[in-house]
């Protein structure tokens, strides 16, 4: 018991010390910030939730008393909250139906056994703990829409003024124009950070052999159909003006994430055929890290959307009959 305190101890410390690594200011302490959920999400994952509660706990309240009170309540909210809720749906199980109960089990067949918590879900999940923490980092320059619109107005003017030239017309319309874009960009990468620490946090379990549910089919997912409806809801609101478009901005951002990842999946899918798979995925992959990233990822979500309307995976398997289980 004392050693997973302390493995607990330990997640918290590193998830803290990365989280706090963005005052140095350098390249390098980026990276760390977007990895800090990262620890918790392995203690989450590997020993159970209530290991990443005490360690995201124990971070925060040093956190607290080391920098500053602002700094526990953004680690809570960012980075301990999320690693705890996510790392408890990814272990969430129930009996499976076609087990009877009390029957014994074997090892191998015990995580069969069990109906895990779907990926999608833990997808829209993510997509709704980006927007929270998004639409939390927006409250804390303003209460209304006025107030966060020129506090990021100011913010950025004196960032476009550091070199002591005055601010031109030109650069001010693109000030305007950046600020109009910068909670979509803030949600999309709040929800791609999510996502990636998830999935690394759940790899590392599965290499380190403490990962408790089978690794799922990620080719196969697919979000259920009221998302679309949610997805043209949140586009309608955004056209209403002022905190209700901005929040349905960040929604409609989250969503079509969601839609991308899927289109990854449809794309991983379709992809079986191709005779370089692995040099085009690895392309497409490597994209992401350039600044044409918004075309690809509104690509990404149209061929996620595409999947929806027309079932394209569903073709491209009746066509091609997936391969049997290796038993």
């Amino acid at each position: 018991m004392i050693g997973l305190f302390a493995i607990a101890l330990a997640a918290g410390a590193a998830s803290a010390l990365m989280f706090a690594s963005i005052i140095s200011g350098a390249l390098i302490s980026l990276v760390l910030y977007c990895l800090a959920p990262l620890p918790l999400m392995v203690a989450a994952i590997a020993w159970g939730p209530l290991y990443a509660a005490i360690g995201g706990i124990a971070a925060a309240t040093c956190l607290g008393a080391a920098v500053s009170f602002s700094y526990c309540i953004a680690f809570s909210i960012a980075v301990a909250l999320p690693a705890w809720w996510l790392g408890h749906l990814a272990l969430l199980g129930r009996p499976a139906d076609n087990h009877a109960p009390g029957a014994p089990l074997q090892p191998a067949d015990a995580a069969a056994a069990f109906q895990w918590y779907p990926i999608e879900r833990i997808l829209l999940w993510i997509a709704g703990v980006a927007s929270l923490t998004t639409f939390a980092a927006l409250l804390t320059l303003g209460s209304d829409a006025a107030t966060i619109t020129g506090t990021l107005h100011r913010a950025l003017s004196r960032v476009a003024s550091a070199a002591d030239s005055p601010i031109s017309a030109d650069a001010d319309q693109w000030i305007d124009a950046l600020i109009k874009v910068a909670p979509a960009f803030a949600a999309i990468f709040a929800t791609a950070t999510l996502t990636v620490n998830l999935w690394l946090a759940a790899k590392i379990a599965a290499t380190s052999g403490l990962l408790r549910r089978p690794w799922p089919d990620l080719r196969s997912i697919a979000l259920p159909p009221l998302t679309v409806a949610a997805l043209f809801a949140a586009i309608g609101f955004s056209f209403v003006g002022g905190l209700v478009a901005i929040i349905a901005t960040i929604v409609t951002s989250v969503l079509l994430a969601a839609y991308a990842l899927t289109g990854l999946a449809v794309l991983h899918t379709l992809s079986l055929t191709w005779s370089a798979r692995p040099l085009w995925l690895g392309l497409i992959y490597a994209l992401i890290f350039t600044p044409i990233w918004p075309i690809l990822f509104c690509a990404l979500a149209v061929l996620g959307l595409a999947d929806l309307a027309f079932g394209l995976r569903q073709r491209f398997w009746q066509r091609r009959p997936p391969p049997l289980p290796v038993p």
